[in-house]
C-alpha cells in the first residue's frame, strides 16, 4: 500500500513541518502551492518515489534532494523560477521520468549522467544552449524534450543514445541537424520545427526507425529529394 500526502493547490506558501516528519511517505505532491523556497528537511523522506513541485516559485532547490534515492518514478519541478540544478541529482539513479520545463535554466549539471534509469526527460522552454557531454550515459532514456530553448548543437555524446524514440528540439537555433542522431537505430520521430536549417544530411535516409521528421518553420527546400525518398519509405515529412 503506498503512502501519499496530496497537497496540491492549498496555497501553502511553505511546507508545514508535519510534513517532514511523514518519512513513510511515497508519494508527495506540493504542486501549485506558491512555494519559494524549498528547506533541506525534503532529504529526511528517503522513501519517496514520487515527488511534485511543479508550478510553484522556487528559485532554487537543496542539495537534499539527492538523498531522495528511492525516487523511481516522477520528479516534476516543472513551472518554476529554477536558474541552476543541484548537483546531487545524479544521486537519483532509479528515476524514471524528470520534467524541469518551464524554468530560466542556462546549463544542465554534468553529474546528470548517473540517472541511468532515466526514461523521458523534460527540459523545454528554459534557456539552455547547448546540453552535457554526460546526456550521453543516459543509456535508458526513450523520450527527450527540449523545445524552446536556444540550443544550437547537441553532443558527440548524444549518438550513444541507442533507446530513443522521441526527439523534441522544436523552437531552437540549431542550423544543421545535429550528426550524433545518424545511427540512432530506434529513434522514431524527429521534432525540428521553427530552427534555422537550410540544409539536409544524407543521413537521414539511412535511419532505420524513422517514421516522422517535422521541418517546418526552417528555410529546407521541399522538393529535395532526399525528402521524396524518406516518403516513399514511408516516413512522414512536414515542410
Amino acid at each position: 500500500m503506498r503512502h501519499t500526502l496530496n497537497l496540491w493547490r492549498q496555497e501553502l506558501g511553505e511546507v508545514p513541518e508535519s510534513v517532514w516528519r511523514q518519512t513513510e511517505l511515497d508519494v508527495l505532491i506540493l504542486a501549485d502551492n506558491g512555494l519559494t523556497a524549498l528547506p533541506p528537511d525534503i532529504g529526511r523522506l528517503h522513501r519517496l518515489k514520487t515527488l511534485d513541485l511543479g508550478h510553484n516559485a522556487l528559485t532554487s532547490v537543496p542539495e537534499q534532494l539527492g538523498k531522495l534515492t528511492e525516487l523511481s518514478d516522477c520528479l516534476y519541478l516543472h513551472d518554476n523560477q529554477l536558474s541552476r540544478l543541484p548537483d546531487s541529482l545524479g544521486n537519483l539513479t532509479r528515476l524514471r521520468y524528470l520534467n524541469v520545463g518551464e524554468n530560466r535554466l542556462t546549463t544542465l549539471p554534468e553529474t546528470m549522467g548517473g540517472m541511468s534509469g532515466l526514461i523521458e526527460f523534460r527540459a523545454q522552454h528554459n534557456r539552455l544552449t547547448a546540453l552535457p557531454d554526460a546526456i550521453g550515459q543516459l543509456r535508458s532514456l526513450r523520450e527527450l524534450w527540449l523545445r524552446g530553448n536556444a540550443i544550437e548543437h547537441l553532443p558527440s555524446s548524444a549518438a550513444k543514445l541507442h533507446e530513443l524514440r522521441h526527439l523534441d528540439l522544436r523552437e531552437n537555433s540549431l542550423t544543421e541537424v545535429p550528426e550524433s542522431l545518424a545511427g540512432l537505430p530506434r529513434l522514431r520521430q524527429i521534432d525540428l520545427r521553427s530552427n534555422d536549417l537550410g540544409q539536409l544530411p544524407d543521413w537521414l535516409d539511412l535511419m532505420p526507425s524513422l517514421e516522422k521528421l517535422d521541418l517546418r518553420w526552417n528555410e529546407v527546400d521541399p522538393s529535395l529529394p532526399l525528402l521524396s525518398k524518406l516518403e516513399r519509405r514511408g516516413c512522414v515529412v512536414l515542410t
